[in-house]
């Protein structure tokens, strides 16, 4: 590939070394300099034209069949990631009928919440690879059925109480992409509070709010919120790409978010939902 655009420069640029000396001559043989300017200046722009597109084309052409191999190598890659995974699933399954002992019962009980989670992060990565080769559909689901699952995620890490106060809401969106954006906001809401301290998940009309009871932020930090890799707090672990996820989904999808915070006091996110609700 460099060898050809190597190749591919050294012979635009002597084409142009030649047709400038070529100009030179006739300016200084022909006696009607303007017109010979004019028609010389055209043809060379046409041929300027015509190679640049045949070789941008080339070029291009290279590209998309790099993007296609890629592609059909992605798929077949996470197919065969899926067979032991759905294997594993159900032969966990059948062995879970037939035992009746508690302390087996408990294993297979922790190996299929193994299996889900590889299953979750199986969907996460089909769904990153899948976003960069083509629009990712959007379907249409209970906005509290999604809270509920994403919430029991958390809370097995057995930190914070969650509050739901949310009725069915029926939303049409990318999917994974909103539990993605969810997750950010959760783990954020963990990250900067207390064990001690609940984080609330309310829908008001169109507007969802996740509060928490934590740092909170100053004006400020409320400014920078949405750069990449910062930080309010720098002694927290993470990369500090959370919050800039969640604006980039939100822009896609026109949910509209504002963050309200008061150092010492905590935070509220609210995602206006009202141009993705389905009602």
């Amino acid at each position: 590939m460099h060898k050809r655009v190597v190749w591919g420069t050294l012979i635009y640029v002597i084409s142009i070394g030649f047709f400038l000396g070529f100009i030179y001559h006739m300016l200084t043989t022909w006696e009607s300099f303007a017109e010979i300017y004019l028609w010389v200046s055209l043809i060379l722009l046409l041929f300027g034209a015509m190679f640049g597109y045949v070789f941008i084309s080339t070029l291009l052409a290279h590209h998309k069949r790099i993007d296609e191999n890629l592609s059909q190598l992605t798929k077949e890659i996470l197919h065969e990631l899926n067979i032991p995974l759905a294997t594993i699933q159900a032969n966990t399954k059948l062995i879970a009928r037939k035992l009746d002992d508690p302390k087996s019962l408990e294993r297979i009980a922790r190996i299929d919440a193994s299996s889900k989670r590889l299953e979750r992060l199986y969907r996460e990565l089909a769904y990153s690879i899948k976003k960069e080769f083509q629009p990712i559909e959007k379907e249409c689901f209970d906005l509290r059925k999604v809270l509920e699952e994403r919430v029991a995620v958390f809370e097995a890490f057995d930190r914070n109480a969650f509050v739901l106060e949310v009725e069915s809401y029926r939303v049409t969106a990318d999917k994974i992409g909103f539990e993605k954006m969810i997750d950010n906001i959760l783990m954020n809401a963990m990250k900067y509070s207390s064990k001690d301290t609940p984080v609330t998940l309310r829908l008001t009309r169109d507007t969802l709010s996740i509060s928490d009871q934590g740092v909170g932020m100053s004006e400020t930090e409320l400014l920078k919120i949405y750069e990449r890799y910062y930080q309010a707090d720098s002694s927290k672990e993470g990369e500090g790409i959370g919050l800039a996820l969640v604006k980039s989904y939100c822009d896609s999808e026109g949910i509209d978010i504002q963050i309200k915070s008061q150092k010492n006091v905590g935070t509220t996110v609210f995602l206006n939902l009202k141009k993705i609700s389905s009602h």
